[in-house]
């Protein structure tokens, strides 16, 4: 039934179907647009760029490093646990060059948090920012990790801008605690290595497994949700055919502030614009909002995805609403709700209507988007991509009526294999092709989908997912606590924030405590930033929790 509506609603310059199988893999695609675009600059960061012929070069060198030289296979989990920064697009497409499946790791990761993704995915190689590598001394002995590169961020700025970057964040920032990791390669060495070297190709097709992108989910710890080259190339491609009509081949110029470990950024900016000959602007530290504005005002930006916070604190930053916004064509949401204060301001300010997209890790992620014409913000997530199937369903099974709210469930080309390892997890959200989002969603007359609620007890942090079960977790840590439960609860600048109910074993525990206990548990979006003590907490009469009580 939604296919006769979509298609009567999508207009006809954007096809209702895509070619899943244009490229044979991420691989296959990334070489074809290097070639073609040899010339134009592909991503730039801290005012250095590297352009789509030496990004090729450098890639194939890293591909051939990894292989031959640390003797990966096709197959072999390769981390990267870097912020944005050139290291990332060379590491990524020289990983997929040599056959390897990607794991994309939050460089913020606490010590728990990076053993277990490290450790549930198998990754036998890494690459990871100096930064953070205490972490990983931390835990490295307890993972299947076998070989690190590590990198600087001024690594690839060149010698003299590199250098001071490099001093002044390591020496005078004091931005990297001291490690001991005493066989990790530096990146630049590895590169001028792998120069040396030749690449075996590696043979690659839609089925073979491309990224591991973890995601939590409402019991357990996060799962690895398996990604193949066919599930993202068929992405890319419902995401350009979404927005085709506003951009040109060539003359695009995408500011990437979400970072591309995140699988927004990762399909939206990075693999799509690359098949447009776009250039990347990546954003290293989005949150120093003044630095951010300064580095706007040097590009003639066209194109600009993010969260509402991200587009919030944007408005709200002095100098921004100065900017000169002629070239912009596009400004694209997702990750979270888009709030309609914002994107009425943000077309106010800049004169580009803020799209609103919907997707989920699960599903490479795009699901839906807000159609390139329409007038003005309307609070629906739009229409499904193309070839993409969406449906409304019943808890009893049926499937609900037009108007009617249920449970969003989607196919597609996009949808993932499964997660990692996890069977049962698996079985319970893919149904007969169909994967049960958990956000409850309804269709207008005019195939229009709007979220709801959400069935899940997920919460989302400006864009991040946060599972509360994971929290209660590690509050049940302590030994001061006897039981816990976790909430989102609304926020006006990152859409929800964690509130968390806690039965103590004494009066000695206190909100301090627990704050400090979570902040070196988890990372920072993820710790609590409201707690209230109960003597007791509302269950079932089986013993469960009830959040929604809470809530």
């Amino acid at each position: 039934m939604e296919r006769i509506w979509l298609e009567k609603s999508y207009p006809s310059a954007v096809p209702f179907d895509i070619d899943a199988d244009k490229y044979p893999s991420i691989a296959a695609m990334f070489t074809k647009y290097s070639i073609k675009f040899s010339d134009k600059t592909a991503f730039i960061n801290m005012g250095a760029s590297i352009s789509y012929g030496e990004l090729l070069e450098q890639a194939t060198a890293f591909a051939a490093y990894l292989q031959q030289d640390l003797g990966l296979q096709k197959g072999d989990k390769f981390a990267i646990m870097v912020p944005n920064c050139l290291q990332y697009p060379i590491a990524l497409f020289g990983a997929l060059l040599a056959g390897l499946t990607v794991v994309n790791v939050n460089p913020l990761y606490t010590a728990r948090e990076l053993e277990h993704q490290l450790k549930d995915s198998d990754t036998k190689a890494m690459l990871i920012i100096e930064n953070f590598a205490k972490t990983l001394e931390k835990v490295i002995d307890k993972t299947s990790v076998k070989h690190v590169i590590m990198t600087s961020l001024g690594d690839r700025l060149g010698l003299v801008k590199g250098t001071v970057v490099n001093c002044v964040i390591k020496y005078v920032k004091k931005m990297v605690p001291a490690f001991n990791l005493p066989d990790a390669v530096r990146f630049n060495r590895a590169l001028a290595q792998g120069m040396k070297l030749e690449l075996t190709p590696v043979e690659l097709c839609g089925d073979d497994l491309a990224f591991l992108q973890y995601t939590g989910g409402t019991t357990g710890l996060s799962k690895g949700a398996m990604l193949t080259h066919r599930n993202m190339v068929a992405n890319l491609q419902q995401a350009k055919a979404a927005i085709c009509p506003l951009l040109e081949e060539g003359k695009e110029l995408v500011v990437t502030a979400l970072p591309l470990y995140h699988i927004f950024a990762l399909t939206a900016n990075c693999l799509t614009f690359y098949t447009m000959g776009g250039t990347n602007l990546l954003i290293t530290n989005p949150r120093d909002m003044p630095n951010f504005v300064k580095e706007l005002s040097k590009y003639p930006f066209t194109a600009i995805t993010g969260v509402n916070t991200l587009f919030n604190g944007l408005l709200n930053t002095p100098g921004f609403s100065e900017l000169d916004f002629s070239t912009l064509k596009m400004s694209l949401g997702g990750g979270m709700a888009v709030q309609r204060p914002v994107a009425e301001r943000w077309q106010k300010i800049t004169g580009t209507r803020l799209l609103e997209g919907y997707g989920l890790t699960e599903c490479a992620p795009l699901v839906c988007i807000s159609p390139y014409n329409l007038a003005a913000y309307d609070g629906s997530i739009g229409l499904p991509a193309p070839s993409t199937d969406v449906k409304i369903m019943r808890e009893d099974g049926s499937e609900a009526d037009i108007g009617e709210s249920g449970e969003m469930w989607v196919k597609g080309p996009q949808v993932m294999l499964g997660y990692y390892k996890c069977e049962e997890a698996t079985d319970e959200v893919l149904k007969d092709g169909w994967f049960a989002t958990g956000d409850i969603a309804l269709m207008d007359d005019k195939g229009f989908f709007t979220i709801v609620d959400r069935k899940k007890d997920m919460i989302i942090v400006s864009g991040f997912n946060v599972y509360p079960n994971e929290i209660e977790e590690v509050l049940a840590m302590h030994e001061g606590v006897l039981e816990s439960a976790a909430i989102g609860v609304p926020h006006e600048v990152s859409g929800e924030i964690v509130k968390i109910f806690v039965v103590s074993k004494s009066d000695d525990l206190t909100e301090e405590i627990l704050i400090k206990h979570c902040r070196e548990n988890l990372t920072n979006y993820k710790v609590p930033k409201l707690v209230e003590f109960r003597k007791e907490l509302p269950k079932t009469n089986v013993g469960k929790i009830l959040r929604r009580e809470l809530r």
